[in-house]
């Protein structure tokens, strides 16, 4: 006998056959019951809530990107609803968590809708809350201990726009079929990760700038609301690992190349006849060309703020790409930037701001935190070239294409100037009256254009008798006689 039969045999020697029922045919031993394994460290924290959420990466045209899963890190209840945001969708909420306490449903579905869209304005406002500080950004009527939430409506009502509204304390999302298409082919507004972004982005500038949504303002603050609108998807993309990397292999790390970034709300634009999105924010546009249209002047804005990102990701890759990935950068320089613009905003004027108002603050904020000086020369340039700002240092090695885009003390002149005076100060962006005609719902709620602007930069909620006021105080005079 073998050393291996030997141990076989006493293997089958020591194995217990259990007891059979009366009449059953013999059978094996069951395989014995798997023995949990003791944790021999305890977790030492214990888990933080949170939730899954299932959303478009871009909107449901943009089919390379698709959509993807998102964590939103706090409490949410069904709704779904947190301690910020409500969703309303006539008979679809409250919608329930699923078994694992997440809200992912089938794309297309209304559950879906409410879902997304509750998950894009989350992840807007948290992004702003870490450039914050940590600390939460007030709505409007967030004054005097008030913490009413905004309602976001996926399908408020059929009509081609989205928008916010102070009076009602909510962003409303609408829908509609495109012309020449089957009644069955319906656009939800909801479903665009940019136009969801873009309509938060005015929610959260309304509560740091009360004042600037006055239609009694300069045009060039109406752009600083429209134009943070488009800034906002465009960080809020770029906030987002899988889109940036996307971004990257898409354009070779060349941000002028045509992409999903630039081109705002694909899904939209095409659907109102227009070739890609329905904003281009790789434009070359300038004040002189866009008279007192706050549409168009937005664009000059958020052009220019697009150029000083392309030229410090141009910079900071040169510097970095033996160090860090391509993708790491741009995240890293995209949300450094975002942070500039936001620390720009907040310390510009309470009314009537203008763009060089918070072109200034941007490059004393830069040099404040110890950017390089070429930083500020990528603002200067880009603001200048627009026509926004004085050419405080000269533009001929940005216009001749010499300049240096890698050189951390860049200048253009040995000047590292950190205030500029705007380049026309009788332009129509500065004097005439706001022409809202092609903006967003937003900068089309009656409001902003009724409400005095002392009012509105006072904060707090808005009533229909605060939209009426003036008719009704001359109906009080009338009716007193």
């Amino acid at each position: 006998m073998t050393h291996q039969q030997e141990l076989q045999t006493q293997f089958d020697a020591e194995v217990v056959v259990p007891a059979q029922w009366p009449g059953r045919a013999s059978q094996a031993a069951p395989p014995p019951l798997p023995r949990s394994v003791p944790r021999p460290v305890p977790v030492p924290v214990p888990a933080q809530p949170g939730h899954r959420f299932l959303i478009y990466k871009q909107d449901p045209s943009v089919a390379e990107l698709g959509s993807r899963l998102t964590y939103i890190p706090t409490v949410v209840l069904n709704g779904p609803m947190d301690v910020r945001v409500q969703t309303e969708l006539q008979g679809v909420t409250p919608i329930a968590r699923n078994i694992s306490g997440d809200f992912v449903f089938t794309a297309g579905t209304p559950e879906f809708d409410c879902a997304h869209t509750f998950a894009v304005v989350r992840e807007t406002m948290a992004m702003y809350e870490r450039h914050n500080g940590g600390v939460p950004i007030p709505f409007a009527w967030n004054v005097g201990g008030n913490t009413e939430r905004v309602t976001v409506f996926p399908h408020a009502a059929e009509g081609a726009n989205a928008f916010y509204s102070r009076t009602a304390k909510a962003l409303k999302f609408l829908f509609f079929t495109p012309k020449g298409q089957p009644a069955s082919n319906v656009l939800f507004t909801c479903q665009s990760f940019d136009i969801v972004a873009h309509e938060t982005g005015h929610a959260i500038l309304d509560g740091l700038k009360p004042g600037w949504l006055s239609a009694d303002a300069p045009p060039q603050t109406g752009g600083l609301h429209e134009a943070f609108g488009d800034i906002t998807a465009i960080f809020l993309a770029l906030a987002q690992p899988d889109q940036a990397e996307a971004l990257v292999a898409l354009t070779k790390a060349n941000l002028h190349d045509r992409s999903f970034l630039a081109e705002m709300a694909e899904q939209f634009g095409k659907a109102l006849g227009m070739p890609s999105g329905l904003r281009n924010a790789d434009n070359d546009l300038k004040l002189s060309e866009v008279g007192n249209e706050v549409h168009s002047i937005s664009q000059v804005f958020t052009g220019a703020i697009y150029d000083i990102l392309a030229d410090v990701y141009t910079f900071e890759l040169s510097r970095q790409q033996r160090t860090k990935d391509a993708t790491v950068v741009l995240i890293e320089t995209a949300s450094a930037l975002c942070r500039l613009v936001f620390d720009a905003i907040v310390a510009s004027p309470a009314t009537d701001a203008r763009y060089v108002d918070v072109a200034n603050k941007m490059l004393q904020a830069s040099a404040d935190r110890g950017d390089p000086a070429v930083y500020r020369t990528f603002i200067r340039n880009r603001f200048a070239v627009r026509e926004v700002t004085t050419a405080a240092t000269p533009l001929r090695d940005l216009m001749t294409g010499q300049m240096a885009m890698t050189e951390a003390a860049y200048t253009g002149d040995g000047q590292d100037v950190t205030e500029v005076e705007p380049h026309d100060e009788n332009s129509a962006s500065l004097l005439a009256a706001q022409d809202r005609s092609r903006c967003c719902g937003t900068m089309q709620m009656p409001e902003y254009q009724a409400v005095p602007a002392e009012k509105l930069a006072q904060g707090g909620s808005l009533e229909d008798d605060d939209i009426l006021r003036s008719q009704l105080d001359e109906l009080r005079s009338t009716f007193s006689k």
